[in-house]
């Protein structure tokens, strides 16, 4: 039946006879009857997809589907403001494609759980299943202060919570999504009865944990067969042995940020040869203070992000170091930089000798940068410029009260034991690298003469402060500039603990080198700096920068080219 007449203005009622109307037979036909209505409204009206903007969601009359596209070309039959331009079908939501594939089962080693205690609800439609020496070796593991005790401590409190959980069944095996995580649909097993295999070499001790976990994945194969099951394992002798079985292996890839260390976020882009080309008709450029602006608009706006560093060079022609400062839509504002490889601009007497040795400088002197990080190879400058750039905005520029330095304990060869003294003192032989770049800050101070180098030096190290990661947690840090040097070694868990510590009118600067990971089970891909660079990306007050060329001399940068 055709809807009833509108009302001739707003705010009136129906007439008593629309309501005698018989009602429809079945929504269905009519939402097939009524659907070249929505045709003929878009065909009749095109601009409206032109116009329509999905932040305002729409306009103020939001279109509808089905049996309500008679009510808008009833109401479009109206005379309505200019506005009503606006009227537009809003676009359907994809919905979220459902796993078509067969479910997988996976088989947890110890140390998949001690290095992730989340990774029981990392593996969405699957389900899990935990061999009986799994929950022997997260027992023995369970005593200490240390990251692995603490780790092997919450994945016992999940167990805890989902065997207790209403309705649980450990038998018919256990929903990992009754605890909140709803991403975890599938359930996890507990081996509640002897599972071995026949197929194992005769060779392998059969007392051995890793051998028993074997067992139980293959005896699982057999049993489960067709249905793959999986083996998780952090450690590659056991997943070779895996393999050397026959049986399905796999590291845990969850924690890892990037597959690919060449695919990390540089920080800065070199901007094509023909970008003036393609670019310069539209560029708009004014003067404020010392620097430069440009806002350009182009291809390469959506690939641009904000704080990240871009430059021009080419034979003949000026260079352009810049800055992206902003980012609206398809247009970007270049800044350009203050150049601190000249001898006016130097920062505490050090000059910048390269290209990204002057980004750098650029964000650890920029008063709204909280956040910076700084990753290269040895020698490329960055605990002496990081050093620089705070003397200077503690002594000079009076913006920051003290320098805080930690970095994580983690030695190249053999533990030396225990170490006597203070904090500071039990720090110290971990701060080689402190000491050697504040006698390069100290030797700048020439003019001052001996008396006055000892003064300053005194000066110094009376605002530098050596703290111990093992005691972060719970402080807050007021106006302090804080270095945390060898980042690469901390996990992401320890790197979030770390930087959750700033307080108002603090600066973090994180600073490591990826290829000098000692952590074990620690890759550049899962490393807690590669983790910060890569969600910290884009973010208005925090930047970062790879440093690509060494500065300590050639020895070392031959070295660490070819060694």
């Amino acid at each position: 039946m055709p809807l009833p007449p509108a009302p001739t203005k707003r705010a009136t009622m129906l007439p008593p006879e629309a309501f005698d109307a018989p009602a429809r037979s079945s929504h269905k036909a009519a939402r097939k009857s009524e659907a070249p209505v929505e045709d003929s409204l878009l065909a009749e009206a095109p601009q409206a997809q032109d116009d329509f903007d999905p932040r305002t969601g729409g306009g103020e009359v939001a279109a509808s589907t089905g049996a309500y596209a008679g009510d808008i070309e009833t109401y479009l039959d109206e005379p309505q403001p200019a506005r009503k331009k606006n009227v537009a079908l809003p676009a359907a939501q994809p919905r979220k494609k459902k796993p078509t594939g067969p479910s997988k089962m996976f088989v947890l080693d110890t140390n998949v759980l001690m290095h992730d205690p989340m990774s029981l609800f990392r593996f969405e439609e699957h389900d899990i299943f935990l061999p009986m020496i799994v929950l022997e070796e997260l027992d023995g593991h369970k005593k200490g202060m240390t990251e692995v005790a603490r780790n092997a401590r919450q994945v016992s409190r999940s167990l805890d919570a989902l065997a207790g959980s209403e309705g649980a069944d450990i038998t018919h095996g256990l929903k990992l999504d009754r605890t909140g995580h709803r991403e975890a649909t599938g359930c996890l097993f507990f081996q509640t009865m002897p599972l071995s295999s026949t197929g194992l070499p005769l060779g392998l001790p059969p007392g051995k944990a890793d051998n028993q976990i074997l067992s139980v994945v293959q005896a699982l194969q057999e049993k489960h067969a067709p249905r793959e099951v999986v083996l998780v394992s952090k450690d590659i002798n056991m997943r070779v042995k895996a393999r050397a079985l026959g049986l399905h292996c796999d590291d845990y890839q969850n924690d890892k940020t990037l597959d690919d260390l060449d695919l990390m976020y540089s920080g800065s882009l070199a901007l094509p040869p023909d970008f003036w080309v393609k670019h310069g008709k539209t560029v708009e450029s004014w003067q404020t203070g010392h620097h430069t602006f440009y806002r350009i608009s182009g291809p390469i706006v959506p690939s641009l992000f904000i704080n990240q560093f871009v430059y021009f060079e080419a034979p003949g022609e000026p260079s352009l170091y810049a800055r992206v400062i902003e980012i609206r839509g398809k247009t970007a504002v270049l800044k350009t930089l203050k150049d601190y490889g000249h001898l006016k601009n130097s920062v505490w007497g050090v000059t910048t000798r390269n290209r990204e040795q002057n980004f750098a400088m650029n964000l650890l002197m920029d008063p709204e940068v909280d956040f910076v990080t700084l990753t290269g190879t040895a020698g490329t400058g960055k605990t002496l410029m990081a050093l620089a750039a705070g003397l200077t905005q503690v002594l000079d520029d009076r913006r920051y009260t003290e320098i805080i330095m930690t970095r994580a304990t983690v030695s190249v060869g053999e533990d030396i034991g225990f170490l006597p003294g203070t904090e500071e003192e039990k720090m110290g032989p971990w701060m080689g690298a402190l000491d050697d770049n504040l006698e390069v800050l100290g030797k700048t101070e020439g003019a001052a003469g001996e008396w006055g180098r000892a003064a300053t030096n005194e000066l110094i190290r009376s605002k530098i402060k050596i703290k111990s990661m093992n005691f972060m947690r719970g402080r807050t840090f007021l106006s302090k500039y804080v270095i945390i040097d060898e980042a690469q070694n901390l996990t992401p868990k320890q790197m979030k603990t770390l930087i959750t510590r700033a307080g108002p009118g603090s600066k973090i600067i994180c600073m490591g080198n990826l290829a000098q990971i000692d952590t074990p089970y620690l890759t550049e891909g899962s490393s807690g700096l590669t983790f910060a660079v890569d969600k910290f990306k884009g973010w208005p007050h925090s930047g970062h920068i790879t440093l690509a060329r060494g500065e300590r001399s050639r020895l070392a940068d031959f070295a660490s080219e070819v060694l």
